[in-house]
């Protein structure tokens, strides 16, 4: 059952990585010229499709190495989160609203990059102490 939630998630994440990836490359454009906004959107959109390929690995990893993998979930689920959704939340903000809502923002996106770190660093401990 670990492995349906896992590949669900990841499967999710990859969609909608490619459709805010599209609006990006084509929508976005329309929008705004601004380089540095249209890169670091393209930044959250790749990021995202990583850690969405990730969802989909992690499972059989889990499995092989017999290690328990619900806390990688959560890091890795609230990382994407955090660190693509906050770009996007800053790119609206500096299209829509002058950039006010930066500071908002601004500060979830390292936040989100830590936990991912977290939740990849977590999985390589528990197989690197794996018996497998």
């Amino acid at each position: 059952m670990m492995e349906k939630k896992w590949i669900v998630s990841g499967l999710v994440i990859i969609i909608l990585a490619i459709i805010l990836g599209a609006f990006g490359a084509h929508g976005l454009k329309n929008v705004t010229s601004d380089e540095d906004i249209l890169a670091a959107f393209d930044t959250a959109t790749k990021y995202q499709f990583f850690q969405g390929l990730g969802f989909l690995i992690i499972p059989f990893i889990a499995t092989r190495f017999s290690i328990s993998a619900k806390a990688i979930f959560w890091l890795m689920i609230f990382g994407t989160v955090f660190f693509s959704g906050s770009i996007y939340g800053l790119t609206y903000s500096k299209i829509h609203t002058g950039g006010s809502l930066s500071k908002v923002f601004g500060p979830i996106t390292p936040i989100g990059g830590l936990l991912m770190i977290l939740g990849w660093t977590l999985l390589l401990i528990q197989v690197i102490r794996s018996r497998n």
